[in-house]
């Protein structure tokens, strides 16, 4: 994967002027943080992108070499689709050797999905790639985009005193928190603190310095050379519970032609209605080949299967637990096990359910 470069800055500055600049390329995608307001209409229109310097004259201070491309399309977040998913995968692993570190600017409604995709399909990622974004676009006086943006270029060019990067995983950086970036989830849309990460600890906090939790971030890997894995399947469905719900409704989502994998949204802890017919659809469901993955609707909820009757049978059935794993995380990891086993037979169920189960890249917690 091949593009043109929109704009290159060489920025010379900085408090270490003796030592050669740190290099990012930067991946814009679309979203609020490239808009501006059209005199003419009042009305929000996307901007050339590479006459950022006319927005963030502030680049010119930092210490950094920046490249800044566009994905093929530009788009707004709603519009994500796993192909530019890979898209950006790809754009990374053929700019691998050149960059120490990548920033992507995206939209905020897809934002967590996206960084949990990356999250999978950059295996044995050692640099960092930061996600952000803003809720009001760049041309607004009081827009966040400047601080997201200066920011999560500075935290992706951070490094320890081996000079390996403070940060070597995929996250999400916005209003001053970074987050692991599948273990994300957008909770505001009018407010600036639009992330949390609601069961796993703020990666680094950004006040008048940058505090970094390093015992929560991913170790650095040395000697590893970056793999993507862009097979998706995205024949999947989000089937949520709720009191009364019908069978036709389950009956018509399990049914669907095509389909490979539900994530089951759960009460509390993993629990789910025992009515019969209920669970005769969710056994049917398994003996066909569907992938079952139980995710709870609390937000800082954890799937303990068993721990209530309610759940009981839904281990038995061959219905895996999230544990305390995100929706978002929970679909895309769905997408990605299942691009990668083609088959849906006893022995390939067993490999699917088993890497459900496991940990790919932080996402869940493992007892």
């Amino acid at each position: 994967m091949t593009t043109q470069p929109l704009t290159h800055l060489t920025t010379i500055g900085g408090s270490q002027p003796d030592k050669v600049p740190r290099s990012v390329l930067v991946i814009y995608t679309g979203g609020t943080f490239g808009m501006v307001y059209e005199l003419k209409t009042g009305q929000l229109i996307p901007f050339n992108f590479g006459q950022v310097l006319d927005f963030l004259p502030e680049l010119n201070r930092l210490n950094f070499n920046i490249t800044i491309v566009a994905t093929s399309r530009i788009i707004d977040s709603a519009n994500m689709t796993p192909a530019v998913w890979v898209e950006l995968a790809q754009l990374i692993e053929t700019n691998y050797g050149q960059y120490d570190s990548f920033v992507i600017l995206h939209g905020t409604d897809t934002m967590a999905y996206t960084a949990s995709a990356l999250s999978f399909m950059l295996t044995d990622l050692s640099k960092p790639v930061i996600l952000t974004g803003a809720q009001l676009p760049i041309g607004v006086a009081r827009s966040d985009a400047r601080e997201n943006f200066l920011t999560a270029l500075e935290i992706a060019t951070a490094v320890d005193e081996l000079q390996q990067p403070v940060v070597p995983e995929v996250c999400v950086y916005f209003n001053s928190v970074l987050l692991r970036g599948n273990r994300s989830t957008k909770r505001e849309s009018v407010q600036f603190n639009a992330f949390v990460s609601e069961n796993y600890p703020t990666l680094a906090t950004a006040g008048v310095s940058i505090d970094y939790n390093s015992p929560f971030i991913q170790p650095y890997r040395t000697g590893q050379s970056l793999v993507i894995q862009t097979a998706l399947d995205p024949n999947i469905a989000l089937l949520m519970l709720f009191p009364g719900i019908t069978t036709a409704v389950v009956d018509a989502i399990l049914s669907t032609p095509g389909l490979r994998g539900v994530a089951l949204e759960t009460f509390g802890a993993g629990n789910a209605p025992t009515d019969g017919w209920f669970l005769d659809a969710l056994t049917k469901a398994a003996g066909r080949g569907l992938l079952l993955m139980n995710v709870s609707q609390c937000a800082g909820g954890r799937v303990v299967q068993g721990h209530y009757q309610t759940s009981e049978q839904l281990a038995r059935i061959g219905v895996v637990s999230g544990a305390d794993i995100t929706l978002e995380a929970a679909i895309v990891k769905l997408m990605v096990v299942l691009g990668q086993e083609p088959g849906h037979d006893e022995a390939a169920m067993i490999r699917l359910r088993t890497r459900l189960a496991q940990p790919m890249a932080g996402e869940m917690s493992i007892d």
